[in-house]
């Protein structure tokens, strides 16, 4: 794959063309071929207690190789899964390239899942080996003799039990050479890699297995969102968690891909650090949720007036950015956000790409290149113009696969047949988002299909108003959804969080009301906007509609 600066974007998607082979290997891809350079940086570790690490490709391979290693001998095969309970961390990524190098599929979950979810996700996947620290182990421990399929448990930096293998005690016992050589990174680009459990914003998580190919169908759009990455001087950070899409597929995974250095931080996001860390690794390229970079924008409204940043890309999914955190990344940052759009079945189609096309604040962008994108209705026919549909990505474009879809539901045949309209090349896969096109191509996210109601027999969609109500001066956050009412059946109900030096009251409800009402329809408008401390939120910082949902129906039972 090679994609090329073009005058627009138009040209730009006309001048690519997927060449997927049909031997491929994300171990190989992302460390193996770049470990022959022995200098070559590849990992910037730190966390909170303020521990410094660096790691060259050379380093992570062979400890990658000794992990395979040690694995093998567990019994670990091709395609037994391994789970990865680690936060950001060196041995995350060791593990991860252990993994796809051996064929095994890495399942990683992420460090601050509850016992629950982390017992659902182990036996579901039936993963055989789990990987944990000492923060995970505890929750791990909770739940332990209900997993019987897990067979090993390995234990990184002090996680001790008398069921745990030690990492520190296990790796240096093993070879920096893989025992598996003929066949080390020898896996065809559809074998399966990894699992990843859906956010389950609209029910239980769903596994979601992913092919050694999904990289390549990630890199488009993550070339084009970092403004055609890598540049001379390049160094990528994101608080974003390695055991989500975002965190793997938006940053630690694409950068390696490019033999490009990523810092990883162990810790609590934090404002201010967040500011320091960029000064210090002089960091140039970076994944921020719009949550963080609200939280960035509140805490420190001119960062260049007291840090030394020098960004050159700046990249933001998952919600809607927001025309104010926008204007101040361009004003107090100098860089363009570039929003993107994908999930974790079919990650990165769509976004922006400010140094070809301009940005449009709020808009998810156009289709990368390599992506075929429509907007289709309940029968899977395209949508009028001007009107919402669900976004669907065609399985081909120009003529060749499209590698960027996961393979299937991990045990679930029924919710894979669901995911598309038709069979085969032609078919088209469905995210379960809502959006608009405008004339120039661009999209407009309208929201969950699961979160759109009707009310007062129009089709609504949260979207639209969780931004206007944004774009007031005393809202924080918002979302809406349609609450159940014995008269009425369904009316827009909003839930608001305030900018911490307002207060809830009924002129600033009926503010928001009129502000809604004049900027939008009238059947747009909140009946009743309720203010909240705080949305439920994903783990991966998105807001959790369903939730609220349930809250109300509850509410209205009798």
């Amino acid at each position: 794959m090679k994609l090329e600066r073009a005058a627009g974007w138009q040209q730009l998607r006309e001048g690519f063309r997927w060449q997927l082979p049909a031997r491929y290997n994300i171990a190989q891809e992302c460390c193996g071929r770049w470990a022959g350079e022995r200098s070559r940086f590849a990992l910037y570790y730190e966390d909170e207690a303020g521990r410094e690490e660096a790691w060259t490709f050379w380093d992570i391979q062979q400890e990658a190789n000794r992990l395979a290693n040690v694995l093998a001998a567990m019994g670990v095969m091709a395609g037994d899964r391994v789970a990865i309970l680690l936060p950001q961390r060196p041995e995350t990524a060791i593990a991860h390239m252990a993994c796809y190098q051996m064929g095994a599929v890495a399942v990683p979950l992420s460090h601050l899942f509850g016992a629950e979810a982390v017992e659902y996700r182990l036996a579901h996947s039936e993963a055989r080996v789990a990987v944990v620290d000492a923060g995970t182990l505890e929750t791990l421990a909770a739940v332990r003799e209900r997993l019987p399929q897990l067979r090993h448990v390995i234990g990184v930096g002090g996680a001790r039990e008398s069921w745990v293998r030690e990492w520190e005690r296990l790796l240096p016992l093993a070879s920096t050479r893989y025992a598996a050589a003929d066949t080390a990174a020898d896996t065809a680009a559809d074998d399966p890699a990894l699992i990843i459990y859906t956010s389950g914003t609209t029910g239980d998580p769903k596994g979601a297995l992913m092919a050694q190919r999904t990289l390549l169908g990630n890199l488009p759009g993550f070339v084009c969102s970092h403004d055609f990455y890598p540049q001379p001087g390049d160094m990528f950070w994101s608080p974003a968690d390695w055991a989500w899409t975002g965190g793997l597929f938006d940053a630690l995974l694409p950068a390696w891909n490019f033999g490009q250095p990523i810092l990883a931080y162990r810790g609590r996001f934090d404002a201010e650090k967040a500011f320091w860390l960029m000064e210090k690794y002089g960091i140039r390229n970076t994944f921020l949720f719009p949550t963080a970079l609200k939280m960035m924008m509140k805490a420190c409204p001119t960062p260049r007036a007291k840090h030394d940043i020098g960004l050159r890309s700046l990249m933001s999914g998952g919600e809607a950015v927001g025309e104010a955190v926008f204007e101040w990344a361009r004003a107090e940052l100098g860089v363009t956000i570039n929003e993107i759009f994908g999930q974790t079945e079919i990650n990165y189609v769509v976004g922006g790409c400010g140094s070809v096309y301009a940005p449009k604040p709020g808009a998810m962008g156009r289709p990368y290149p390599g992506h075929e994108v429509a907007l289709l209705d309940d029968d899977g026919n395209p949508v009028a113009a001007g009107e919402v549909g669900e976004v669907c990505v065609k399985r081909s474009c120009g003529g060749e696969a499209d590698p960027v879809f996961l393979l299937e539901y991990w045990q679930n045949p029924q919710a894979t047949r669901a995911k598309y309209f038709g069979t085969g090349e032609q078919a088209w896969g469905r995210t379960g988002d809502l959006a608009k096109q405008d004339a120039d191509g661009y999209l407009w996210y309208q929201g969950r299909a699961d979160d759109v109601f009707k009310s007062a027999g129009y089709r609504i969609g949260p979207g639209e108003i969780e931004n206007c109500l944004l774009k007031h001066p005393a809202v924080a956050n918002a979302a809406v959804i349609g609450a159940p009412d014995a008269t009425r059946g369904t009316f827009v109900k909003a839930f608001v969080v305030l900018q911490p030096d307002r207060r809830p009251s009924a002129e600033l409800e009926a503010d928001l009301q009129a502000h809604v009402r004049q900027s939008l329809a009238p059947w747009q408008t909140p009946k009743a906007i309720e203010f909240i401390d705080a949305l439920p939120m994903t783990t991966t910082g998105k807001v959790q509609r369903r939730v609220l949902r349930q809250r109300e129906e509850k509410g209205s039972q009798p």
